[in-house]
């Protein structure tokens, strides 16, 4: 079976965003405008406006090149129109600008992890978790997780990801990926728990409560995986999953 929670996606996981520069004791207008061209670059992006994304980050890029959030910004920029050497050296500019910054790093290696150096992308977040002015390590345990988990690395991603959960206990994203690794695994009953700890704490998406439909298939308990199903149905009708789930209830009628 194949698991329906999809790997969370790595730039959903930095912890906040574009880094921030440092301000100077006197104001420059310029900084200041370089800064809100990345901002509006950035949620132009968010809504598939690439042009427009692109003539907001390359103005602040001319405005303050120094600054570090600008050059993250280009980054994510130019991995999403497909320009990754490109992508990568805005990456590394912000972090050669804000040395040791654990966002800046965070990002780096969410970029190597999305674009096949899973390694170098784990290495990077192991820095960064074990960085002491990072605020929040279990984001990058659990990215160096995600990374190894999309790399096929079973046992490493469960490694990755209880140094997340001992970090900050309840984590849900690293909840839902150990429920995720472990439903991969086969380890049905561990992947019974950790959905079921990740749910007391945040609201099923249709793909979680699929997850918890084919955990309990799994484990044979029919009345359990019919309560996800019911409630696939009731909540997420339209959705793809309801389909999946469709599908599934199919074959195993057959």
């Amino acid at each position: 079976m194949k698991n329906p929670v999809g790997l969370l996606s790595l730039a959903l996981l930095l912890a906040a965003g574009p880094v921030a520069a440092e301000r100077p004791d006197t104001p420059d207008p310029l900084h200041d405008a370089a800064r809100i061209n990345a901002r509006l670059g950035v949620e132009y992006m968010k809504q598939g406006q690439l042009e427009i994304a692109r003539e907001k980050i390359e103005k602040a890029l001319q405005q303050n090149p120094r600054d570090p959030g600008v050059q993250l910004s280009a980054g994510l920029l130019y991995e999403q129109m497909r320009e990754t050497d490109k992508a990568e050296q805005h990456y590394r500019q912000a972090l050669r600008q804000s040395p040791g910054n654990p966002e800046a790093q965070n990002a780096l290696g969410a970029f190597f992890c999305r674009n096949g150096q899973p390694k170098k992308g784990e290495e990077i977040f192991l820095e960064a978790a074990r960085n002491p002015l990072y605020r929040t390590p279990e984001v990058a345990y659990t990215n160096a997780g995600v990374c190894a988990r999309q790399a096929g690395r079973l046992d490493e991603s469960v490694e990755y990801l209880r140094l997340a959960v001992a970090q900050r206990s309840p984590y849900p994203e690293a909840l839902l990926q150990m429920a995720g690794v472990s439903f991969e695994r086969r380890d049905y009953l561990q992947s019974r728990a950790f959905l079921q700890r990740y749910l007391a704490t945040t609201p099923g998406t249709a793909g979680v409560l699929l997850l918890g439909y084919q955990v309990e298939t799994a484990l044979g308990a029919t009345d359990a995986a019919q309560e996800y199903a019911t409630r696939i149905n009731s909540r997420f009708p339209d959705s793809p999953e309801a389909r999946i789930l469709e599908d599934l209830v199919d074959k195993e009628t057959e």
